[in-house]
């Protein structure tokens, strides 16, 4: 039977499940030198030979006895005769007894076609690669359980091992279960999803040095499960079950595991991520791991990847690199778990700043769009924004440091210009870009602000919201908001009246945007308000997501763009044209980062590819107004 409840277990249990596989080490094998990066030296590595294996010329020169050279000077140079005194050499040339230096042919006067002069002091050894300089025969090159790198690779065959042993790799059996589950684009059809965690996986897995076996998508039925599992266990030295933990009608993962071993838990205290199993059958660990691109990728970077770590000898303690940065937005976490929050990053005016992206456990681009992972422990209440939080990285700090940072309203424009200029956004909305810029917590705000009373975009609320600063108003594309609905408007949508007279289900965008608030302005318009809107409370952060509501058929309708609608082959119906502008701050003009970003956005280039949405007039582009 499934289990029908998921208990809340305390993260740190995890520390003694672990404790049960530190020394279960792998097989060690022999691999070739040239074939060892990556792996965990079983053995300690011990040089064979020297490295150089005789005194070899460092410089192509002159070999000489130093002592006849000792004395040499401008005013009293010292003449040589080949074949007595010196011989000719070239960069690793062994040097014979009893010569002892070498002078650079650069250092070295020639008289005649058998003399030569020196007018430098030579002393011992000069020039000359000791015997064992670089490696002494016997010395140890690599400790056990070391990580080999390329520099390590060098080394190793330099002292004279053309194999070196190492711990085999751990194969981590994946088994993924899922009616629904295809494995190829060409087999969806409705009610299917492209099974894409195992890949996932197996990247994971290959990255922290294990292999892995993929097997077939398995029914949602505990026969066929314990049958694949029974399989996996034979052939692999860790398995994971991904789908199934949960406590759903066809989740049996918990059920069929403990039939097969010991649970050791059923449910963590993490966000995402919380329906995880750890449990052991056979003297192997299973892990159960949600289905959730998010949550699965969160539960096997803290169970999976500690285990492969251990099986060869390695330690993840040393394995991450975390920096503290400012966060731009409260952040309410629940007491209950401790949750990891995707964040994206920027340095802005000497400090690093940080906002959170979606933080549902199905948005795997928010995995993609990550520059670190905030960690709020349990029973922490969150953190309120302008304070700093230690994040972890997942890029390296002077990618992050180079992006730009752009945070206000939504446009695919932005999109465009990321795939040219290194960039990090944040879609907060208009409002969200205006108080992100005042605070210094952005380079650029992107904003559609319509001043009711003159009918002028963006305008009045630079000169309300940064009264006494120079600020540059840099325009961008005109474009059309409307009502985004389903293809051919079965509905027979044409207005916002409409919306409120028939109840229509609505996707509303998020406080603070510019869509919202020509939304709650058309409202007034008509004697409406929000209470009079089915589906206002529902918010949805970009044009996209909007469209993509109506397109699942989550809402009928719902305020947004021309060009979403276009993006998604949805119908449109036009409410009014609007101008979508950038706001920065006149001193960071002359950062190359918005250097760049305006640069592009004036280029033939962008306008032609922005051409192919269909919904923007690029007239004054560029054209800057100072405020």
């Amino acid at each position: 039977m499934r289990k029908t409840y998921i208990e809340n277990n305390d993260p740190s249990l995890y520390d003694e499940y672990l404790k049960a596989f530190k020394d279960k080490l792998t097989e060690t094998e022999i691999v070739k030198t040239e074939d060892s990066l990556g792996r965990v030296t079983a053995k300690t590595v011990f040089a064979k030979v020297c490295d150089p294996c005789f005194n070899a010329a460092a410089m192509d020169g002159i070999a000489v006895l130093s002592q006849k050279c000792s004395s040499a000077s401008e005013k009293t140079p010292v003449r040589l005769v080949e074949g007595k005194d010196f011989v000719y050499v070239n960069t690793g040339n062994k040097i014979y007894h009893p010569y002892d230096a070498v002078i650079m042919i650069e250092d070295v006067a020639v008289i005649d076609e058998q003399t030569v002069e020196i007018r430098e002091a030579v002393h011992p050894w000069q020039h000359v690669r000791v015997k064992g300089e670089g490696i002494v025969a016997q010395e140890m090159v690599l400790p056990l359980k070391r990580k080999i790198r390329p520099v390590d690779v060098g080394a190793i065959y330099a002292s004279g091992n053309t194999e070196v042993t190492v711990y085999k790799k751990p194969c981590v059996g994946i088994i993924t279960t899922g009616e629904e589950m295809v494995d190829s684009p060409d087999m969806l059809t409705d009610g299917k999803l492209l099974e894409s965690n195992s890949r996932l996986f197996g990247a994971l897995i290959s990255s922290y040095g294990g292999r892995y076996k993929r097997y077939p998508t398995v029914k949602d039925d505990p026969s066929s499960l314990g049958d694949a599992l029974d399989r996996a266990l034979t052939e692999n030295d860790i398995v994971i079950v991904n789908a199934g933990s949960s406590a759903g009608t066809k989740d049996f993962a918990c059920s069929v595991i403990g039939e097969k071993g010991e649970i050791f838990l059923h449910g963590l205290a993490i966000k995402p991520g919380k329906p995880t199993i750890l449990a052991t059958c056979k003297g192997k660990p299973v892990l159960g791991v949600p289905g959730y691109p998010v949550s699965a990728y969160l539960v096997v970077e803290l169970f999976l990847k500690p285990l492969i770590y251990s099986f060869v000898g390695l330690s993840c303690t040393n394995d991450e690199t975390t920096v503290n940065a400012t966060v731009t937005k409260n952040i309410v976490s629940s007491l209950k778990n401790t949750e990891y929050i995707r964040m994206s990053m920027g340095k802005v005016g000497g400090k690093l700043v940080a906002t959170p992206l979606e933080r549902g456990a199905a948005q795997i681009m928010s995995l993609v769009k990550a520059d670190g992972i905030l960690k709020i422990d349990r029973f922490s209440e969150g953190i309120t924004a302008g304070n700093e939080a230690e994040i972890t990285l997942c890029r390296p700090i002077d990618t992050i440091e180079k992006n730009l940072v752009v945070t206000g309203s939504h446009d695919l424009i932005i999109d465009v210009i990321g795939e040219t200029v290194p960039l990090t956004a944040a879609h907060v909305g208009s409002m969200g870009g205006i108080f992100a810029l005042s605070k210094k917590e952005c380079h650029i705000a992107p904003i559609h602000l319509l001043d009711l009373n003159t009918g002028i975009y963006n305008i009045s609320y630079v000169k309300k919201y940064f009264e006494g600063e120079k600020m540059l108003l840099i325009k961008g594309v005109g474009r059309t908001q409307g009502l985004i609905v389903q293809k051919g408007n079965p509905k027979n949508i044409n207005c916002i009246q409409q919306i409120v007279n028939e109840n229509i289900p609505f996707a509303n965008r998020q406080k603070g945007a510019g869509t919202r608030l020509l939304f709650d302005y058309m409202l007034s318009q008509i004697g409406a308000d929000s209470s009079m809107v089915n589906g206002y409370e529902k918010e949805y952060a970009t044009h996209l997501a909007v469209g993509m509501a109506v397109e699942a058929g989550a809402a009928d309708a719902g305020m947004g763009v021309k060009s979403a609608a276009n993006c998604l082959g949805l119908d449109f119906i036009p409410l009014r044209d609007e101008e979508y502008d950038f706001l920065i701050r006149k001193e960071d003009f002359s950062d190359p980062r918005i250097k760049a970003f305006f640069e592009y956005i004036k280029s033939e280039e962008f306008k032609e590819r922005i051409k192919a949405f269909g919904d923007y007039t690029v007239k004054n582009i560029g054209e800057v107004i100072e405020i």
